[in-house]
């Protein structure tokens, strides 16, 4: 809609590529769409902006589109769309509603969630695989080919010390054995040297003993993310350890020491930051080893490899804001085609109210324990209902996926998080499950429509538009901004919003009533709203259900 009134304004003023917004306003008083045009255009040609907003306003009042048009303040024009138009707009809803082709046969490759082996999964990279899930489905609803990359880590100083923790005490559970070392490594200089040395080890693969053991807890691992990431419902098509990189990655920094890297004082190899008004990173430590920065320039190219991507987003939490501008500027040496076409989004942190989760130290929520703590709080909540053992389940599951997505995708992407529990899984207002409910809520209405035999029909309308039907055209608006500003929160706000509104539609109307000739408009109207609501929750990663 806004980008047909934009054609409809440049058209008016015989100016194309004008840059101007058309936006909707926070009061439905004030329009159903509004345009700083004429402010804009008053600059250029030296008139007052009210003079100018009524100018465009006489061009334009007679297009079928409008109901009316309106100047206000200083030159805004509003716009209220005409209840034929919008009706047209209602029509035409089905599965496909909200797609576009802004991205049409831009390839693009989308690295997220990237745990670390021998560490539990923590709700750190819960939240980059809500992120990064939910901008996949996004950018393939604008029309791109999209891959989705795990990077998960399986060498370096962290699996180190989780190895040397298990050596010295096996009965730990690897996140507990990492936790030891680590607090080992920070105290005690003998251990320090150890895990160093096993470093060394784990990197060459030149111990059996270790390497059995290493393996094992490998395996363990990647058995239990692959869990996660079902329940999670994501499909990864590609997945990179750590270690498939590495030695690739220290022939390309050494390949380029002397022109982009240097030695250090140490004997490690750094890149000078300085230089580029970012800070100085080492690139391969004293012992030899690549650094993750190094790994990363070879990951690009295996990326790159797999997938011939027009554009590589890599999704992170936003602590490492400053490591990605220091190997992006590194990479802009070597490769600069794949630095331009990769971009970093990092997003903040997630934290419970007691305050940061530390893996370092043990103290650490994880994504599993977490999943399950609100399976079981839904649980209880839904075990009055009249439900058999399988429902109550995938209720539980999807409740409980829905609270956490919704929870980090209700805010921009760089907002940190203080994770409310209760109410997350609240069925009530600004919550994943509220909007499960809502959904569940109209298809009952259109089952017992069925069961009426109340077909949905358009053509007979008696009674005029509601916000409710203004609100339902706004939906490829959204998406396209979401898409463009790589920000889902646009969504699962508006998701809210037309929520809203239909529950306030469905108390003050009877939708279902055989006597009652809007009955048709009003299920058929449900109908297009179901459909919304499901398009709308996919994109965010959420399940509907039929049943709640």
């Amino acid at each position: 809609m806004k980008e047909e009134i934009k054609k409809i304004i440049e058209k008016a003023v015989g100016q194309k590529g004008l840059n101007f917004s058309v936006e909707i306003p926070d009061s439905p008083e004030h329009g159903d769409y509004s345009t700083n045009v004429a402010l804009i255009l008053a600059k250029e040609v030296g008139k007052n902006p009210r003079e100018v907003a009524e100018e465009i306003k006489s061009k334009i009042s007679g297009n079928k589109l409008f109901e009316k048009v309106e100047v206000a303040g200083p030159g805004f024009i509003n716009f209220f769309i005409s209840k034929k138009a919008v009706l047209e707009k209602i029509k035409k809803i089905n599965k496909n509603f909200g797609k576009n082709s802004d991205l049409k046969n831009k390839k693009i490759l989308i690295d997220y969630t990237d745990p670390n082996i021998l560490k539990d999964f923590h709700i750190g990279h819960l939240m980059s695989n809500v992120v990064g899930e939910s901008l996949s489905r996004i950018f393939e609803f604008n029309g791109a080919k999209v891959k989705r990359l795990c990077y998960q880590s399986d060498v370096g100083i962290g699996i180190a010390k989780a190895v040397w923790g298990k050596l010295n005490n096996k009965n730990l559970r690897w996140q507990e054995a990492y936790a030891f070392g680590s607090q080992k490594f920070d105290e005690e200089g003998n251990a320090k040297r150890e895990i160093t040395e096993l470093n060394k080890k784990i990197y060459e693969k030149s111990d059996a003993k270790i390497n059995k053991l290493y393996e094992q807890g490998k395996k363990e691992s990647l058995k239990s993310f692959d869990k996660l990431y079902k329940k999670l419902g994501t499909m990864f098509d590609y997945f990179i350890l750590e270690s498939q990189v590495a030695e690739n990655g220290k022939k390309i920094v050494l390949s380029n020491l002397g022109k982009v890297f240097e030695k250090g004082t140490n004997g490690a190899i750094i890149f000078k930051g300085e230089n580029f008004g970012l800070h100085t990173r080492v690139f391969i430590n004293s012992e030899g080893l690549p650094t993750y920065e190094a790994k990363d320039l070879a990951l690009a190219e295996l990326k790159y490899k797999k997938y011939k991507y027009d554009q590589s987003f890599i999704v992170t939490g936003n602590e490492v804001n400053e490591y990605f501008k220091v190997m992006l500027s590194a990479m802009s040496q070597i490769n600069p085609k794949l630095a331009e076409m990769t971009k970093h989004i990092g997003h903040g942190m997630m934290r419970l109210p007691e305050g940061k989760m530390s893996s370092r130290t043990g103290k650490v929520v994880t994504g599993e324990s977490l999943l399950h703590d609100l399976e079981e709080m839904v649980s209880e909540k839904i075990k009055e209902k009249k439900l058999s053992a399988s429902e109550r389940k995938k209720i539980a599951e999807f409740v409980a996926v829905a609270a956490i997505r919704y929870s980090v995708l209700k805010q921009s992407v760089e907002s940190n998080i203080v994770y409310d529990v209760n109410k997350s899984i609240s069925f009530e207002g600004d919550s994943g499950p509220y909007l499960q409910y809502s959904y569940t809520r109209a298809v009952s209405v259109l089952k017992k429509a069925k069961q009426e035999k109340i077909k949905q029909s358009f053509s007979r309308v008696s009674e005029g538009i509601s916000q409710l039907e203004k609100t339902m055209i706004n939906f490829p608006d959204v998406v396209l901004k979401a898409c463009k500003d790589y920000e889902p929160h646009f969504i699962s706000m508006y998701l809210t919003e037309l929520a809203s509104e239909f529950n306030a539609y469905y108390a003050k109307n009877t939708i279902v009533d055989k006597k009652d000739k809007n009955s048709p408009y009003r299920v058929a109207l449900t109908s297009a709203f179901s459909q919304i609501m499901k398009n709308g929750m996919w994109l965010l990663g959420i399940n509907t259900l039929e049943k709640m």
